[in-house]
């Protein structure tokens, strides 16, 4: 079979662009043919294996499944993450977060005539380990911790850690139950304040929007890291809000990716909890994805 063989197969799930770029990228990943090598035709000089390999692949494309949990990686930052079903395929809005965190920090760095201190961070429901990971080898004097509640998106996020070579410690936790939902945004955990930076992509998709959503998203992705209940949507936010409220430093900042739905009721809350200097920032499609807060 030829390229064109190959992509048309997915034609009925993707539009053409993203059909060729799917089997693309699978034959560059997978089979190490560059695109000139498509090109050449060197797709059919394959081995009767590889083609076995190929067709395998393309009965789990046909079916839906996300590329990148068919390959085993995904593309962020510049690197590659081993990904599964049990943890979130990085997007490249979170990538756009990541990328605020860091030119945030460098900003601080270059207006600084002497050495920075150590800078901590904390990234809270990690998954993959993407943003923990990549703010570890962008900011060299950052000292980062990452918390997810999933055995097996921790193992995941570990060994992307050790494959990228980069020092997170992971930690089993669940926000949700270390700031208890009954407790009041200035309840006193009596923690040390030691965080510079706390960053979050928490679920935040109502089940009321789940029509909406692609079906290999739904049918594949995990749940857990998605949702949130219709009547609560800033479930996460807020206990995540309290946390940072003990636990940041003076002038720390607190950074979320966010339900452009729910943006400015976002903002509007960290405002009434004590947080100042909010920022509102867009992602590459024109909404309101980012937030930017700092603690008194």
């Amino acid at each position: 079979m030829t390229y064109e063989d190959y992509w048309h197969r997915l034609s009925s799930l993707y539009d053409a662009d993203e059909a060729k770029a799917i089997v693309r990228w699978v034959l560059d990943v997978r089979f190490g043919l560059s695109f000139t090598d498509i090109l050449c035709g060197k797709v059919s000089e394959l081995s009767a294996d590889e083609q076995e390999e190929l067709e395998k692949i393309m009965l789990r494309l046909e079916k839906g499944e996300p590329v990148q949990y068919v390959i085993g990686v995904a593309d962020f930052c510049g690197r590659q993450f081993h990904v599964a079903p049990g943890v979130l395929i990085p997007r490249p809005e979170t990538a756009e977060l990541c990328r605020w965190i860091t030119s945030h920090r460098h900003s601080v760095r270059s207006n600084l005539t002497e050495c920075l201190s150590p800078c901590e961070v904390i990234d809270i429901g990690t998954g993959s380990g993407c943003i923990a990971i990549t703010l570890a080898l962008e900011i060299p004097e950052a000292k980062v911790t990452a918390w997810d509640i999933s055995d097996e998106a921790l193992h995941i996020a570990q060994e992307n850690a050790k494959a990228l070579e980069a020092e997170v410690i992971f930690e089993k936790k669940d926000v949700l139950i270390i700031i208890p939902e009954q407790s009041s945004p200035t309840h006193s955990l009596s923690l040390t304040s030691k965080y510079d930076i706390i960053v979050s992509n928490p679920p935040y998709i109502c089940d009321k929007e789940k029509e909406a959503m692609e079906k290999n998203v739904l049918e594949h992705e995990p749940h857990l890291a998605l949702f949130v209940p219709d009547d609560d949507p800033l479930l996460f936010y807020r206990a995540i809000a309290k946390y940072a409220l003990e636990a940041l430093k003076p002038d720390g900042m607190l950074f979320f990716e966010l339900n452009p739905i729910y943006a400015e009721d976002t903002e509007s809350m960290l405002l009434d909890m004590g947080f100042k200097h909010t920022e509102l920032r867009k992602d590459q499609y024109g909404k309101l994805r980012f937030l930017k807060a700092t603690k008194i």
